[in-house]
């Protein structure tokens, strides 16, 4: 009986993953009777302090509460939940709950890892629904507000409500607040190149002498590239313009059903291979220095491989690379890690299938399920319950600017990489018609990770130094994917990083043990590694010429795509 049920589970009725390691977990514990019972009695025991608790509270004795929110749970910041013996005795016998559940769930007897993980996620995404916080009667936070609104709360609530469900998503930002191209995205440039995959932007130089040795940032297909080019204070793009670099950038096409059979081999041509070729021709420069961000720094990875096997040591057209929160081993991808296995695979597969993409609302919904409390529930309590409007924010309203990608591309993508890790294998991927080995990049390489990064985890990114030849840059940047990149100079300064040189045998612990921390931003420290690299200073070039004319300014046609 037991057997048939993990069938069942493992097969249509769960094709997203969700209910299979949930039943492994009970089946497990059902398996393991004595472990089940020492934590039956650890609950008992905490249960009994939390009485004594509720006892006290009730007869107005001072009593420390027995469990506490996690430091990043903000759900329960404010005094009420502590103040009022009625919501602390809400908030404790919660917290008591969900803290045994996923502590129970992580020690797991039988079942591997992985299992575990998986298993406390979807648990965890429920326990997270469930929470009191969620609910109008059992949060006295929005009680109070539709008290001192006199309702007024409740009604712009309901309008939050109905304008999300007409949006179909819960709203991180209001969409009218911003415009590309108007308030976002809006350096000056011109695309000087299109085709059925990308627009090539090349910018207007903002110094009057420029690095003869062009950049070129290959960004991610998953997203927008305008998120290296947010409002002018935050913009990597203006930084590298003000520092004497030309810069070129990749702004990919939304692609539709008609892309359907558009695969990886077109984006390696036609995308990377073709931006580093119109930056090499607009210049005159033999080589260009490239950067790629998240999977577009993925697919320069592959690109610096097959180039190094296709063009040869001394045609290969890029001198060095700069790697932005990058994986090249996906043996341990982080938490988006609980969306892969072969069942997932599948399933997503035949969905893409019928469609000729993958809608970018489902890839944005997935990544804000990793983090559901503060990028969901955060939004529905300050929205729905309190009333409020999302306030104005430029990353946020990136984030929902999603784009599509075509069903073989990223069903390739997602098999060859992320579920067989294929890319660090030695010859084990071709691609455009070459095997990649990641062992002949010989090319310096600088590599940039994010601290608390939930994406690329950095200690999964550093692994690329295990696999290339090239001398490599280490910096391991504090915040998360986004803004452990888009991290301008400010003074006094907001962040840290750590620096360094990595040999092929490090680890990433004890390489961040051996550098020192730094305030500040690392894109200092990035301009002294690239700009003596870049080639002696010439007259700055326009961003459109007589044989690149402008097809449109910046930021051009594609991006505005829906």
């Amino acid at each position: 009986m037991l057997n048939r049920l993990h069938d069942q589970v493992e097969g249509s009725i769960d094709p997203l993953g969700m209910a299979a390691p949930i039943v492994h977990a009970q089946l497990a514990w059902m398996a393991h009777p004595q472990e089940l019972a020492e934590h039956l009695a650890s609950l008992s025991n905490d249960l009994w302090r939390l009485q004594l608790h509720t006892w006290d509270r009730l007869r107005g004795i001072p009593s420390e509460d027995p469990i506490s929110p996690n430091a990043d749970d903000a759900r329960f910041a404010d005094p009420v939940w502590t103040e009022r013996p009625t919501w602390d005795l809400i908030k404790e016998w919660y917290l008591a709950f969900t803290h045994h559940t996923q502590d129970m769930l992580y020690e797991t007897p039988g079942l591997s890892s992985k299992e575990r993980r998986r298993a406390a996620f979807w648990w965890r995404k429920w326990l997270n629904a469930v929470a009191p916080t969620n609910f109008f009667w059992t949060n006295p936070v929005a009680l109070r507000k539709a008290l001192e609104t006199r309702g007024e709360s409740i009604m712009r609530g309901l309008q939050n409500f109905l304008d999300d469900m007409q949006a179909g998503d819960v709203r991180m930002t209001s969409p009218d607040d911003f415009r590309v191209g108007e308030n976002l995205a809006t350096t000056p440039g011109a695309v000087i190149f299109r085709n059925r995959l990308l627009e090539v932007i090349h910018y207007a130089p903002t110094q009057k002498r420029v690095c003869t040795e062009p950049v070129v940032i290959v960004t991610p297909w998953i997203n927008k590239f305008y998120v290296l080019d947010l409002v002018p204070k935050k913009s990597m793009i203006r930084f590298l313009l003000d520092q004497g670099l030309d810069v070129f950038i990749t702004s990919w096409k939304n692609p539709d059903a008609s892309m359907r059979d558009v695969g990886f081999d077109d984006y390696l041509l036609e995308g990377v291979d073709a931006i580093v070729q119109v930056a090499r021709r607009f210049t005159g420069a033999a080589r260009v220095h490239a950067v790629g961000y998240c999977i577009g720094g993925t697919a320069l990875a592959m690109y610096m491989a097959w180039a190094n096997r296709h063009y040869g040591e001394e045609a290969m057209p890029v001198a060095d690379w700069t790697l932005l929160t990058t994986l090249v081993d996906f043996h341990k991808p982080g938490d988006i890690e609980v969306f892969i296995d072969e069942s997932s695979i599948r399933y997503l597969t035949e969905q893409m299938a019928r469609r000729g993409y993958l809608d970018g609302k489902d890839m944005a919904a997935s990544f804000r399920l990793l983090r559901s409390n503060s990028l969901i529930w955060h939004y529905v309590v300050h929205g729905w319950l309190y009333g409020e409007k999302p306030p104005p924010f430029d990353v946020l309203y990136w984030n929902m600017d999603a784009t599509r990608m075509p069903y073989r591309m990223h069903a390739w993508y997602l098999r060859e990489l992320y579920l067989d890790n294929r890319l660090i294998q030695p010859g084990a991927l071709s691609v455009a018609g070459e095997a990649l080995d990641l062992g002949e990049i010989k090319q310096p390489l600088y590599a940039v990770a994010a601290e608390d990064d939930h994406i690329a985890p950095w200690r999964q990114t550093f692994k690329v130094v295990h696999h290339v030849n090239g001398p490599v840059r280490q910096v391991l940047s504090s915040s998360g994917h986004i803004l452990g990149i888009v991290n301008p100079v400010v003074d006094p300064p907001k962040r840290r990083y750590w620096v360094g040189p990595s040999e092929r045998n490090d680890t990433a612990d004890a390489w961040r043990q051996g550098v020192q921390e730094s305030a500040g931003s690392w894109w200092e420290d990035w301009m002294g590694w690239l700009k003596p690299r870049a080639g002696r200073l010439v007259a700055a070039r326009p961003a459109a010429t007589e044989d690149f004319p402008a097809l449109v300014p910046a930021p051009g046609q594609y991006v505005l795509e829906r």
